[in-house]
């Protein structure tokens, strides 16, 4: 990386997504950013940052000078002040990098004078950061990269159009964040997935507990059991947290609820890629790092290796506490196999079984 500089290069997911689709790639930034643009070299970062999602979604590279030109980019601007790029990573807004992740390794979330404080170097860009917090999210991203093994982007391959827009009023405008589409959910045959999920989630529900599934998995079903017909499955959330972790918590796959309280919550991870439920779960530490909730992660037999190494990544291991000392593991066939050992007592059942159902995910050096 040598003696390259860092900054923040700041998108909605719009922007992001009329950015990838662009032929040429360009960072814009408003007239009255010239003067910093200026001072942008050639080599040096861009730390593309998705606002209203707190996450870094790419690195880009300067491969110009920077210019002033008014050819129409984006819809919502025309964004003079440019340096053109290349893409050195791109990762989508799922698999992106929470920056509350990474705030015990960088130095603008220290001293804080206000607790918001650390959002200034995002309320608009070119922000050139440190070197040693740009080196921390060069890497976070380099390493996220590396574990989901993203496939190159083109400019026909790339779509969000799974997610639909909601708009909250922000002090800077209005901040535009996406959140999973429920409407235009194409029915399928049932999967694992939604076989685990609807045994969890009737599990809970005879267990005389409130449920919740993930709120774009509402309307499945298994076998001719529609997931909304069971009793206790509740259409909102507790009022317990703030929005961005509410927007979290609500993609988790199955929820178990007593009166407001969050008593477990489940992500299922079956398929190559295993890292959208991980990557929840370690939002929610990152935000939440004293969180009281019992986390964990079902999986295939023969997945259970692989998710307990992933588990224990440095990526999951910097967290404080570490991912793998919250979340416990529970595999599909031991799952299966209880339900219909315990099924004339369930409505007995305790909380507590959970620590037999389940398995650590530290692995003992």
């Amino acid at each position: 990386m040598g003696t390259s500089s860092y900054w923040t290069a700041v998108f909605t997911p719009k922007t992001w997504e009329e950015f990838l689709k662009a032929e040429e790639k360009v960072s814009g930034h408003p007239e009255k950013k010239w003067k910093a643009v200026q001072k942008i070299k050639l080599g040096d970062y861009l730390l593309a940052y998705l606002t209203g999602l707190s996450r870094f979604v790419g690195i880009l590279e300067v491969v110009s000078p920077p210019y002033r030109e008014n050819s129409q980019i984006w819809e919502d601007g025309i964004y003079p002040c440019r340096v053109k790029v290349k893409i050195v990573i791109s990762l989508t807004p799922e698999t992106a990098v929470s920056i509350h992740a990474l705030k015990s390794q960088l130095n603008l979330f220290q001293n804080l004078k206000h607790p918001s404080g650390w959002t200034y170097p995002f309320l608009g860009s070119p922000y050139k950061l440190d070197n040693t917090d740009g080196e921390v999210i060069f890497n976070a991203i380099t390493e996220a990269n590396n574990i989901h093994v993203i496939p190159p982007i083109t400019n026909n391959s790339v779509s969000l159009s799974f997610i639909q827009e909601e708009t909250i009023p922000g002090k800077i405008g209005e901040i535009t964040v996406k959140e999973p589409e429920e409407a235009k959910i194409t029915p399928k045959e049932p999967t694992a997935h939604d076989e685990i999920q609807w045994l969890l989630l009737k599990l809970g529900n005879d267990m005389d507990l409130d449920v919740w599934v993930a709120k774009n998995d509402r309307n499945k079903g298994v076998e001719g059991h529609r997931f909304t017909d069971l009793q206790h499955l509740k259409d909102k959330l507790p009022v317990q947290f703030d929005e961005a972790t509410n927007r979290t918590i609500e993609l988790i796959d199955v929820l178990w609820i007593k009166g407001n309280a969050i008593t477990a919550a489940f992500e299922i991870e079956h398929t190559t890629s295993i890292y959208s439920g991980l990557l929840r779960m370690s939002d929610l530490i990152a935000m939440h790092p004293n969180l009281n909730i019992p986390l964990y992660l079902v999986v295939p037999e023969e997945r259970r290796n692989k998710v307990i190494t992933e588990v224990n990544r440095p990526t999951f291991s910097r967290l404080s506490p570490p991912l793998s000392k919250i979340v416990r593991l529970i595999t599909f066939a031991v799952l299966r196999e209880r339900i219909k050992l315990i099924e004339p007592y369930i409505s007995y059942l305790k909380l507590k079984f959970l620590d037999d159902l389940s398995e650590s995910c530290i692995v003992e050096l």
